[in-house]
C-alpha cells in the first residue's frame, strides 16, 4: 500500500512510492508530527489504535509539543513517552565533561 497523493507534502524528503506497510512506524511518527486534521483521519483509518500508540510511547523523533497533545489524547503518563522522559543536556553533559 502506497502514500496517497494528498500526503505528499508531508513526506517532502523521501519517494512518494513509501510503503506504509513496511514504514508504519514512520509514517505514524511524520503524521502525528506534521499531520492536517485530513492526514490525521486517514491515519487513524489505515492503523490501529495500538500502533499509534506504540509511536506516541517509544518515538523520539516527536516534538515535546506533539507528545503532550497525543500523550493527553491518549490518556497516557508522562514517564510512559519515550521523548518526554530526556535528561536535560546539563545533567547529561555534567556527568560526561572530562574536566
Amino acid at each position: 500500500m502506497r502514500l496517497p497523493d494528498f500526503l505528499a507534502p508531508l513526506f517532502w524528503d523521501v519517494d512518494e512510492d513509501i510503503d506504509v506497510e513496511e514504514y508504519w512506524f514512520f509514517v505514524n511518527e511524520r503524521l502525528l508530527e506534521y499531520g492536517t486534521p485530513e492526514a490525521i483521519a486517514w491515519l487513524f483509518a489505515t492503523y490501529t489504535r495500538e500502533q499509534i500508540i506504540q509511536v506516541v510511547r517509544t518515538s523520539r523523533g516527536l516534538s515535546v509539543k506533539t507528545a503532550v497533545c497525543w500523550k493527553n489524547y491518549f490518556g497516557l503518563e508522562e514517564e510512559e513517552v519515550a521523548c518526554l522522559r530526556k535528561k536535560s543536556l546539563a545533567e547529561s553533559s555534567a556527568s560526561s565533561w572530562p574536566y
